[in-house]
């Protein structure tokens, strides 16, 4: 009995040192899933997806004011990317924290992650999984329909494929992004006829559109964020004033 019980304690011990290192050869990722990520806005992006040999590898790219980006790529583990930093004894340490949201972005000591962005861009924040054909990829896709049926003059078909990528995905399009689908789909409204619907697509952009090019450039000052804005705001105030007009009887 005495051997007998020598070995089911020595098996007990086994498991217990299985069970205490299950949580470390766990805890690299315990929580992160894989797949497209996007902030509020759609300022940044991140990707998550298995590597060779089931490493973690992420993506992740994100635009601040006056077109300064970021880009950054890497392994996480536990958590964590060490890249390379702008002094090249320390390391770039970069954390992924789940969230109910999604991953928190964020860096142990920013100044040495600095090489990855430009003066005006930061990548630290939440980035949400991206919705259901809200990713950059099938937005893109999406657009791209819809500018092949809007020239077949298919507006109704048009609308339809616009529409709902423009309501479903509202909270994480850029600024820019946002700006042009309203004007497309404005036009297309339109062209259908529905002016009250054109004018509701455009409100966002009426404050805007009511300014002169002179104006806006005082108030937005970073010079890229100028030449990219203006031509939505042109195009903006020529939507309007077409959806405004009364319809020929």
């Amino acid at each position: 009995m005495r051997v007998s019980a020598f070995f089911v304690f020595a098996r007990w011990v086994l498991v217990l040192q299985a069970l205490l290192a299950f949580p470390h050869a766990s805890a690299a990722e315990p929580l992160l899933q894989t797949g497209d990520y996007v902030t509020e806005r759609g300022w940044g992006t991140l990707v998550i997806k298995r590597g060779n040999g089931g490493a973690l590898n992420f993506k992740l790219e994100a635009m601040g004011a006056n077109a300064h980006s970021c880009g950054l790529r890497g392994e996480i583990r536990n958590g964590r990317a060490t890249l390379d930093g702008m002094d090249k004894d320390k390391p770039c340490v970069v954390t992924f924290t789940d969230k109910a949201e999604g991953i928190a972005v964020d860096s142990v000591d920013a100044p040495l992650c600095r090489y990855y962005c430009g003066m005006r861009a930061s990548f630290e924040g939440l980035y949400m999984k991206a919705a259901s054909g809200c990713t950059p990829a099938v937005l893109r896709a999406t657009r791209k329909e819809f500018k092949a049926l809007y020239e077949r003059k298919d507006f109704s078909a048009a609308r339809a494929q616009l529409e709902p990528a423009l309501n479903h995905c509202a909270k994480t399009l850029d600024w820019l992004e946002t700006g042009w689908m309203r004007n497309d789909l404005a036009i297309t409204q339109f062209r259908l006829g529905d002016r009250a619907a054109c004018l509701r697509t455009l409100e966002p952009l009426a404050k805007d559109a009511a300014k002169s090019d002179a104006q806006i450039r005082d108030e937005m000052v970073a010079p890229t964020d100028i030449e990219n804005w203006l031509p939505v705001v042109k195009a903006a105030r020529t939507n309007l004033k077409l959806c405004a007009e009364k319809a020929p009887r």
